[in-house]
């Protein structure tokens, strides 16, 4: 069986913990991060805002996204000996593939791929303060956040609301463990329903 999950949502809102935590723990798990298909700096353009566009669609390459995953889809156990994890043959051919980015949901070619989508959010003030004590390549020039990166998650997270998305809301502002605990226990419970 192969199933995939997205593990969505805010900038700074728990993403990247969250799935190296499951990482550890699901059997024949692979992981893609949407992080890794930027664009290079020079082909992001500038918008009416006066920023590098970062938080937008177009500032990745979706289709070597997309092309990535469907190289798991066509053969999991290569793409998982290619990216170095250890298969287990007695998890009875289970193969999971986790999805890690902002946004995950609002490319269509992908939105209908998932097994399971969830969607991290934190409030405002929260993720701005969680955001600022972060180390970035290309740094945050000043006023980034609430001129970009804000405006944009609340664009985003409107249009897949608006396009019937079905995703799992989580609260980033709980525990790690407690986040990591229901995310697992809601995989786990899902694969046992699907075999």
């Amino acid at each position: 069986m192969k199933y995939i999950v997205g593990i969505g949502g805010v900038t700074n809102g728990g993403k990247t913990t969250l799935t190296n935590s499951l990482l550890k723990v699901l059997p024949n798990c692979c992981v893609i991060h949407q992080d890794d298909f930027f664009k290079p700096q020079d082909q992001i353009a500038v918008g009416e805002d006066g920023f590098k566009q970062w938080d937008v669609l177009e500032s990745l390459d979706m289709e070597a996204m997309l092309s990535t995953v469907k190289a798991w889809v066509s053969n999991p156990q290569k793409f998982a000996h290619a990216h170095g994890v250890n298969v287990q043959l007695d998890t009875s051919d289970t193969h999971i593939l986790i999805l890690e980015g902002f946004l995950l949901y609002n490319y269509k070619p992908l939105v209908d791929l998932y097994s399971r989508r969830y969607f991290l959010a934190v409030p405002y003030e929260e993720c701005k303060w969680r955001r600022s004590t972060r180390s970035y390549e290309v740094p945050d020039p000043p006023g980034l956040f609430d001129g970009h990166v804000w405006p944009m998650y609340q664009k985003y997270k409107q249009e897949l609301e608006a396009n019937g998305v079905e995703v799992v809301y989580l609260d980033g502002m709980k525990s790690r463990e407690e986040l990591f605990h229901q995310v697992l226990e809601d995989i786990q419970n899902s694969l046992l329903n699907c075999s």
